[in-house]
């Protein structure tokens, strides 16, 4: 069949029968690739003040007995746990109550206990509450709790409550003693009890061996301890003219 070519000819170009074949096939069978799928990435879900409640949640309760008070506080701290399944699995401080007999200071406990759990359910880093609390003195004096441990004041106990439990759910890691350390506290502990069965041979040895404790202080440490400034424990004991801590291991002499 003649083609008529009314136009000028700019160009031309010689066509084979093969490549016409190439582009029929390819018309006739078109071949579609397939995108892998990517993998889904799953929402990591953080602690902020829009989050729900669940119904149920998780938590730890904590007896506070001071001599400020007559009865026994009850804290309870509630946890909600996030991405519950996952690697990025966490729990998180939610919600605190605190309960007793004593209603004489009913109104600031539970002021307390709202802004701690407003400030819970704000997210982000909440372990500075920790040292806010236990910063704060009763201007009537502190106490000693089981243990020979020193509470400037019930609000302070309460934030070595919640110091602990944040340590439980892993918010707070404390600075693990090295074995060697440990080792050198029980020997010096072993060595100073040693000195202090000698009775008669050092005076201010024995003196010190034989003070007595506190009225309702309980002691785990040689009695007649002095209180460490580092962690506030009645085990700071005199040997070998310098002032040891036989609870953190702490010296004066370096």
């Amino acid at each position: 069949m003649a083609i008529k070519i009314e136009k000028k000819i700019t160009g031309y170009n010689v066509v084979k029968p093969e490549d016409k074949a190439a582009p029929a096939a390819a018309s006739a069978s078109p071949q579609v690739v397939a995108k892998p799928a990517e993998p889904k990435q799953a929402e990591v879900i953080q602690m902020h003040e829009s989050l729900e409640r669940p119904e149920t949640l998780v938590g730890s309760t904590f007896k506070i007995k001071s001599p400020l008070f007559e009865h026994a506080l009850y804290v309870t701290i509630n946890d909600i746990v996030l991405n519950a399944g996952t690697r990025h699995e966490q729990r998180r401080p939610f919600e605190i109550f605190i309960n007793s007999k004593n209603m004489d200071h009913f109104q600031w406990i539970v002021a307390l206990t709202r802004i701690l759990s407003a400030v819970f359910r704000k997210g982000g880093d909440v372990t500075f509450i920790v040292e806010e609390l236990k910063a704060v003195f009763d201007p009537r004096g502190g106490y000693f709790k089981s243990g020979g441990v020193y509470m400037p004041s019930i609000v302070a106990e309460i934030g070595a409550v919640l110091e602990q439990h944040m340590k439980n759910i892993g918010l707070i890691h404390d600075p693990e003693m090295s074995d060697s350390q440990r080792a050198l506290i029980a020997e010096k502990r072993a060595a100073y009890e040693a000195l202090g069965a000698k009775k008669g041979t050092d005076a201010g040895v024995a003196s010190v061996a034989g003070a007595e404790p506190a009225a309702g202080e309980t002691l785990t440490f040689p009695a007649g301890s002095m209180m460490c400034d580092k962690c506030n424990t009645k085990a700071l004991v005199l040997m070998d003219n310098c002032q040891t801590c036989l609870n953190c291991g702490y010296s004066k002499c370096g």
